[in-house]
């Protein structure tokens, strides 16, 4: 694997691990109005990723191989959404917001819950970024080397706040701030593991590289629907929330049209 590849897909964990690492500034819990917006903010991330860094470049390799545009991505879109709903209902997991776990029964202690309900929700953060550089590896014109940076460096911009709103409530449940960092860490180690399987899978099978692209757009989407915005806006401030939706989606779409 080129070493800018590798650099590139070692990004968003960058991104986590340094969010993470706030737990060594921070005395107190972060302000719920701050965790809100961050949550907004990483949603229209994710949410413009999608769009212009997966789904319109999956539309566009469709219509230049000749095939029916929108199928690729209306059937890679379901596929990634069923398969987020199948991970999240098999995986015990806990809500920082919630105090009922998720997914199968089981015996697993709530710290390690909570990290894998991060860790659950990053795999798909993972895939995308593989994905778009295996679309650039192939040569594609919808992919380009600059166009995959710039969406690992704006899923690293929205896993900085990730990474602290995990290790801060790990500390408040009793954990060393030594333990509840790498633990914040950890759970974006998924990521690059993610990226490095998806660009291998993807090498195999060049031609379903559309499909692929949609299925990281419908997996993230579901991320967003099902646990991002319902926790952005439990309780009172919710329009905040909606304010960090609004500049993290213009930040993504900027970085993207502008760089990528």
């Amino acid at each position: 694997m080129d070493k800018n590849i590798l650099f590139g897909i070692l990004i968003p964990f960058a991104g986590t691990a340094l969010g993470a690492a706030m737990v060594f500034f921070m005395k107190k819990e972060m302000n719920q109005k701050l965790q809100k917006l961050l949550l907004g903010f990483a949603s229209g991330v994710m949410i413009a990723a999608s769009v212009w860094s997966l789904l319109i470049p999956a539309i566009d390799m469709s219509e230049e191989a000749g095939g029916i545009a929108w199928i690729p991505a209306a059937a890679g879109f379901l596929l990634g959404m069923g398969f987020l709903l199948i991970l999240d209902t098999l995986t015990p997991h806990l809500h920082f917001t919630e105090e009922k776990p998720e997914g199968m029964p089981s015996h697993l202690k709530k710290t390690t819950m909570l990290v894998l309900a991060v860790t659950l929700h990053n795999i798909p953060e993972g895939m995308a970024v593989g994905v778009t550089f295996a679309g650039a590896m192939t040569g594609n014109t919808a992919m380009t080397l600059a166009g995959a940076f710039t969406l690992s460096v704006g899923i690293a911009i929205q896993n900085f706040p990730e990474g602290a709103i995990i290790s801060m409530p790990l500390k408040g449940q009793g954990i060393s701030r030594k333990r509840a960092f790498v633990y914040g860490a950890l759970s974006g180690i998924v990521e690059p593991v993610a990226a490095f399987l998806t660009i291998l899978l993807t090498g195999l099978v060049v031609p379903l590289l559309p499909y692929f692209l949609a299925f990281a757009a419908g997996a993230m989407i579901y991320v967003v629907v099902e646990e991002l915005i319902p926790e952005a806006q439990t309780g009172a401030h919710s329009n905040i929330g909606t304010v960090g939706v609004a500049l993290g989606f213009t930040l993504m779409m900027v970085l993207d049209v502008a760089l990528g």
